[in-house]
Order: C-alpha cells, then structure tokens, then sequence
C-alpha cells in the first residue's frame, strides 16, 4: 500500500485584545492561518466577563490562547502592560490552556484603519464600533501570532 501524505495536525487558537473595557476576540485555526473576529466581551471594575469569555472557550474548544501584550511603541513597556500579563495568567489558570503573549503594538490603530477602508471601499456598510476595532485588534494579534509560530 503507497505512504499516504501525513495529514496536518490541525488546532483553533483564541486570540484576545486585552483592554480596560472590552476585550477584542478572534480566532483562527493553524491549517488555513487565517483570523476572524468575533467580537468583544465585558471588562470593567469587577473584571472580565468570565463567564461569556468561558462559554467562546467551551464552544471553540481551542487548543491554545493567544494574549496581546501592550507596548509603547519604543518597545518599552505600557501602562496596560503589567494588567494584560496578569489577564493572561488567570486566563491559563481557569482555562487550562497555554497562552502565548503577542506583542500588540499598533494593533488597534491597524484595525481602525483597516475597518474604516473597508467602510470607504463600500465593502462594510455599518458604522464601526469599538467592539468592531478591538475584534479586529484581536484578528491581527492572531495573524502575528500565526506569522510567528509557523
């Protein structure tokens, strides 16, 4: 019987844009690299909104999580930066998954700019949202993220 070709291992990442209201969501899986947003949940005095962030967990089921770690853009670090690793720690803990930090330098600027062309362009006819920017932010947290884990 001939080798069959090895089929590729296959697994759906989770990326987060971590922010002081909202988090940004996006997924993607390592076959095709490609991220999608899938909008934003709750963060605010009390915290993340666990319980959504858990339910796109249990129904993605993925296999790892990516977390955007701010910058300035002198590489040194931001004020949001200590809030974001201490994000992803509790992140791991109650998801019992990996998580890889990202850097996210100019990733919600990246969004804006790429939302809003796709609105001049006709190709997006809604308004654009914050939560639409800060999925986007996490699509392209993704996309490093699968630039760099090839």
């Amino acid at each position: 019987m001939p080798d069959r070709p090895a089929v590729p291992d296959v697994s759906i990442v989770l990326a987060l844009d971590f922010g002081l209201k909202r988090i940004g969501i996006a997924s993607g899986d390592t076959l095709t690299c490609s991220a999608h947003p899938r909008g934003a949940i709750g963060n605010g005095q009390a915290g993340p909104d666990w319980a959504a962030l858990k339910k796109v967990v249990d129904d993605l089921r993925p296999a790892r999580l990516a977390v955007g770690e701010p910058y300035n853009a002198d590489g040194s670090e931001s004020p949001l930066t200590a809030a974001a690793r201490r994000f992803a720690a509790e992140l791991q803990q109650r998801c019992s998954l990996p998580v890889d930090l990202v850097d996210e330098r100019w990733s919600s600027q990246d969004a804006e700019e790429r939302l809003r062309a796709a609105r001049a362009s006709g190709v997006r006819t809604r308004r654009v949202s914050h939560e639409d920017i800060d999925a986007a932010a996490a699509a392209i947290i993704l996309e490093r993220w699968f630039a760099n884990n090839k």
